[in-house]
């Protein structure tokens, strides 16, 4: 049996209806931090079950829903998330040890707002940052990141773009 996963990040309280209608069609929603508002998460739970990790700008009752580190088996894919990670090479001290000492399959982090998908040789594990899905910070493309999880391997990776200004 494969799922297919919505993931985004860095919403910062922003809401979108579009969030609806991209993941409608997936099993479960992944969110990487920054979520912003209690209200957002509750949303996004309404779209489909929602797993999510606290980001650093998330008060008090997002940090007691959602912890800081969430690391689960997906489909026979062991997935470690988290907010701010760095990217394979760079990974975050606070999370370093634990990467190198058992390298998840999938390692997801937010943070940036810098959308990156990429595979880390030496740790053998495949990282994604899914952008930034909200309004807050520079970026100039708002992204999200829908994939799905099949017998421990991640297939048909696609990318949502969504203009600043829609």
């Amino acid at each position: 049996m494969s799922k297919r996963i919505g993931l985004l990040s860095d919403t910062h309280g922003w809401w979108d209806n579009r969030y609806i209608e991209y993941f409608q069609e997936c099993d479960e929603i992944w969110h990487a931090g920054d979520i912003g508002s209690m209200e957002l998460a509750q949303r996004l739970a309404e779209i489909r079950p929602l797993r999510a990790v606290c980001g650093n700008c998330d008060g008090g009752d997002l940090r007691r829903m959602y912890p800081k580190v969430l690391r689960w088996s997906c489909e026979g894919a062991d997935v470690l998330m988290t907010h701010i990670g760095g990217y394979p090479g760079r990974y975050d001290p606070h999370i370093r040890q634990q990467l190198y000492a058992r390298p998840p399959q999938l390692f997801i982090s937010g943070h940036s707002h810098i959308l990156k998908v990429q595979y880390d040789q030496r740790l053998q594990l495949l990282h994604i940052n899914p952008g930034a899905a909200g309004l807050q910070g520079w970026h100039q493309v708002r992204t999200l990141v829908r994939f799905v999880a099949d017998a421990g391997q991640f297939r048909d990776l696609e990318v949502i773009e969504i203009p600043r200004s829609s």
